[in-house]
């Protein structure tokens, strides 16, 4: 099996610090998985994260409509699967088959307080 071509780790890097702003221009802003791309690299977070329920959002892009822009989706492309195992991977396509709307722990949209 051929490893990933020259630069496809700076790339992923880049397009995984890329995923916050997206996910704050929907309302919601991962701060933890901010965190540990800047601080451990795109790869390195993806391999954590990917294992770990409920951290990347992907639960409220499904609520949102927007699966392609998640982190487990980025993961499955096709230049950027030879960045991770085959156990990463599968669990990747995974989460986006199993993940269904409305198992968000959070809102997309803020919703209107009752005043009292």
């Amino acid at each position: 099996m051929r490893g990933p071509a020259p630069g496809t780790e700076a790339r992923f890097h880049k397009e995984m610090a890329g995923l916050y702003d997206r996910f704050a221009e929907l309302g919601f802003r991962p701060v933890l998985l901010r965190r540990c791309v800047t601080l451990n690299g795109g790869v390195a977070a993806a391999k954590e994260f990917v294992f770990t329920p409920g951290a990347t959002g992907l639960e409220r892009l499904i609520d949102a409509g927007k699966p392609e822009l998640s982190m487990e989706a980025l993961m499955l492309r096709p230049e950027y699967r030879g960045l991770f195992t085959e156990l990463e991977l599968k669990e990747a396509a995974r989460r986006l088959a199993n993940a269904a709307p409305g198992r968000s722990r959070g809102r997309l949209q803020p919703q209107p307080t009752e005043r009292k």
